[in-house]
């Protein structure tokens, strides 16, 4: 990565990845056909898509595009797999499918790669195991062997908050008998409960608590997957580092429990103004138009932190450059992700010459600093590969990521993407 002078011009991202994920599913286990365009690029989701068909579930790529998906849906009853489902890197098929699998009339394994073997899986485990299934599992790591039984309906309260168990039980309700009742500590993203409702479920959501019947059928719908606003965030950090940017991004995912992200960079300095917005699906929808400005800093925290933890990584990477700098606590839950990020982060910001305080559950990072160029490791880890190529576009000369081919796990085309966008 070369320095660059400003960022310009417009971009329209692949599709979320997290409504990608929960449409595949939904659509596999629904009756009839469903159409996805604009369905997520990455790795990740593509491991979703590998683990239906091992299930029996017919889909394909439709008009010659990666990103058209037509899926048949065989109803809530799958059929068992050959062989082990392979959940590659993907923390979300392997946890939010659990929860279809623990209702299945058969027994299945789910294993994946190096780094998603040592992801924790207890936070499945337990309230699976409490609605019937019989699930083993490696000291609480993948790979899961589950046993699908006739669940039975739960009252479950989430120790942690987390949007991908939230929605595994919520799959597991809509296959249990009665009503299964989840009570989050913090509001998490709703795109599960979103996405459900879009295939015909009704679930109903008062305050923390949502609660699904079990026994209802889905059935299949067309729809176009929301521009990923975890990778915007990529964009829209590297638009904020200059003042002179101006950037457009279309078809932009711009859901409440998500868009946290651009009120902290309103915050911080960036000028954001929406276009357009449209609902479709219960998925808000947008055009944003931003441009770049002086950056100040901002403390992340409490419920904050959990809104923002796939968006950390990119704004703790920039936070050198901001007048105030940037706190990060509340955020033990990165030790956890595809590296341990915190560490990960503090490494490759002490490389390139910061200053920065790590603690166990998050980051001092102060501002008024300038980055060198230098030699960076990815850990392996996507989020951290895009992070440090957007500080890059500041520092002081040419940055070097190995390992960056590991973007590819949410966002194949994300260095070209950038390159199109940089003024140098």
């Amino acid at each position: 990565m070369r320095p660059a002078r400003n960022v310009r011009g417009s971009v329209s991202l692949p599709g979320d990845k997290s409504i990608s994920h929960r449409y595949a599913m939904l659509a596999a286990i629904a009756e009839g056909p469903s159409r996805l365009d604009n369905y997520s690029t990455g790795a990740d989701c593509a491991s979703t898509l590998g683990c239906m068909r091992s299930l029996g579930v017919k889909w394909e790529r439709k008009d010659g595009a990666d990103n058209v998906i037509e899926v048949l849906g065989t109803g809530l009853s799958l059929t068992a797999p050959s062989q082990a489902l392979d959940c590659g890197n993907s923390g979300s098929t392997i946890r939010m499918l659990s929860g279809i699998l623990a209702g299945q009339r058969f027994s299945s394994e789910m294993e994946g790669d190096e780094s998603l073997s040592r992801r924790p899986m207890e936070r499945v485990i337990r309230p699976l195991t409490a609605m019937g299934a019989q699930i083993t599992s490696h000291n609480g790591c993948p790979p899961l062997r589950i046993t699908g039984a006739e669940l039975k309906a739960i009252d479950y309260k989430m120790p942690v908050a987390s949007a991908q168990v939230k929605t595994c039980l919520l799959f597991a309700g809509l296959l249990a008998d009665g009503e299964t009742r989840i009570e989050e500590p913090l509001r998490t993203r709703d795109h599960g409960e979103i996405a459900l409702r879009a295939f015909g479920a009704q679930l109903e959501r008062k305050g923390h608590q949502v609660r699904i019947r079990g026994g209802q059928r889905l059935r299949g719908i067309e729809a176009r997957v929301p521009g990923d606003l975890s990778s915007a965030a990529f964009f829209l950090c590297a638009a904020a580092l200059f003042p002179g940017s101006q950037l457009t991004v279309t078809n932009l995912l711009m859901n409440p429990t998500r868009a946290r992200l651009l009120d902290i960079l309103a915050q911080i300095g960036l000028r954001i103004s929406v276009t357009q917005l449209d609902e479709i699906h219960g998925e808000l929808v947008g055009t944003l138009q931003v441009e770049g400005g002086r950056l100040k800093g901002a403390t992340i925290a409490g419920a904050e932190t959990a809104a923002l933890i796939d968006e950390i990584p990119v704004l703790a990477a920039i936070a050198p450059y901001t007048e105030q700098g940037i706190e990060v606590r509340d955020a033990k839950e990165l030790r956890l992700k595809e590296s341990d990020r915190i560490a990960s982060i503090a490494a490759n910001l002490r490389a390139m010459g910061a200053q920065v305080e790590e603690r166990e559950d998050g980051l001092k990072i102060p501002g008024g600093q300038a980055l060198g160029g230098t030699e960076l490791e990815s850990f392996g880890d996507h989020r951290i590969a895009m992070a440090f190529s957007i500080a890059a576009l500041r520092a002081q000369g040419d940055t070097l990521i190995r390992g960056s081919e590991c973007a590819a796990i949410s966002y194949p085309g994300f260095f070209p993407a950038l390159e199109e966008l940089v003024e140098r």
